[in-house]
């Protein structure tokens, strides 16, 4: 096609979610570097049969959510290019882009290991196929630290869709609450989105179960109006959904223009978590251990030593302790030393900044402690598996 052609796009999208309208605000990004889309939208959610309006769109490629086999094989009859951003079916010639649920749960536990639980559960909804695979990736990934997960999913058999089964779940939390009551204390918990998290904390709430002092919860997607609407507010994992919807927006245009895809999946990183009160929590026994850890997660930015953190054990709270007993006790309850905890919040600091800001890198190393930029960036590459300039590029740029 020549590119100044107009192209009907279709889009597929619920817009009653943070992730599809990620989604959606990605696609649009795309579309304006065009110029030559006409976008074909109205609003769905996956509750909604196949839309009517789309077998007369006479569109030239569609973007969707494909939920159902009904909406996959109406796609399929129109006879155009179609890219999935479900990830749900895996369908010759109709390419997939999505998160990475292997990087999402390991986000997720890492989160709750951070702040020193060494209990961990997991809340999903029975016969979800993103629950499912969140759930065993948070498990594996756990099992691979000799950690044991407990796992719920109180379900409804007797409906199939994926909306029903989510809503089914507001009916159980009698169940819910009762499975809460006997995890052991304190546990992290991984719930599989952030509308079954918001279900977690209701829960606790009706059984006085405190949060999140006894029981820490996280969700995924991070849609600020459900994680805001939490008591208390639901910390979440961000998955990248504008570059989701930008990278499928490319696959479409490529597609559109003549190039076939057999069996493309791309996966894409989620961009960290958003820490709210339902994880703000350092779950330590020994309270030397809690209080190096506050100190270094408020100070660690500041250039501290390990020798600032004994001081301040000694000083502001008269708890004396040798270097290598708080080297000991650290390995012992966090499995690495304090010099390392240092090392990892000033890092996180670093990713943080690499997206929201556009400073160099030797001012990010000024704002995070270090000295020498190079040193920084050795330091990330090796703990991340990318340079920070490639890092940065992949936040911003698919």
């Amino acid at each position: 096609m020549r590119s100044k052609q107009m192209l009907t796009v279709a889009l597929i999208i619920e817009s009653g979610r943070a992730f599809g309208r990620g989604l959606l605000r990605g696609i649009a990004r795309y579309a304006r570097t065009q110029g030559n889309w006409s976008i074909v939208y109205h609003p769905w959610e996956w509750d909604d049969k196949t839309p009517r309006w789309l077998m007369q769109a006479r569109c030239d490629g569609v973007i969707a959510r494909i939920d159902s086999v009904a909406l996959l094989h109406a796609l399929q009859r129109l006879k155009v290019p179609v890219v999935d951003v479900r990830r749900k079916f895996r369908t010759p010639g109709i390419p997939m882009v999505g998160s990475e649920y292997r990087l999402i749960a390991q986000l997720a536990a890492d989160h709750l290991r951070e702040r020193g639980f060494r209990n961990f559960a997991y809340c999903g909804y029975a016969g979800v196929d993103y629950s499912a695979r969140r759930r065993d990736d948070f498990s594996d990934y756990l099992g691979k630290h000799h950690y044991k997960t407990l796992i719920y999913e109180g379900g409804t058999p007797h409906v199939t869709a994926t909306w029903e089964r989510e809503s089914a779940a507001m009916y159980h939390e009698r169940e819910l609450g009762a499975w809460l009551a006997k995890l052991p204390k304190p546990i992290g918990l991984m719930a599989c989105n952030d509308m079954r998290g918001r279900q977690v904390l209701n829960a606790c709430r009706i059984r006085d179960i405190t949060v999140p002092d006894e029981v820490a919860v996280i969700g995924v997607d991070n849609d600020e109006v459900l994680c805001d609407l939490a008591d208390p507010r639901l910390s979440s994992v961000i998955p990248a959904t504008d570059r989701i919807g930008y990278q499928a927006a490319t696959l479409l245009d490529d597609m559109m223009r003549g190039t076939r895809y057999l069996s493309q999946e791309v996966c894409i990183a989620p961009l960290g978590v958003a820490t709210r009160r339902s994880t703000d929590v350092l779950a330590v026994e020994d309270p030397r251990v809690a209080m190096a850890l506050r100190f270094i997660r408020d100070h660690a930015c500041e250039g501290i030593t390990v020798e600032d953190v004994l001081n301040d054990l000694s000083t502001n709270h008269s708890m004396e302790m040798s270097r290598s007993t708080l080297d000991h006790r650290f390995i012992e309850i966090l499995e690495h030393s304090p010099k390392v905890e240092i090392m990892l919040v000033r890092l996180q600091r670093m990713k943080q900044l690499l997206v929201d800001t556009d400073w160099t890198l030797p001012e990010i190393a000024a704002r995070v402690g270090i000295q020498h930029a190079e040193y920084l960036s050795t330091l990330f590459k090796s703990k991340f598996g990318q340079t920070p300039g490639e890092f940065r590029r992949s936040m911003r740029h698919p």
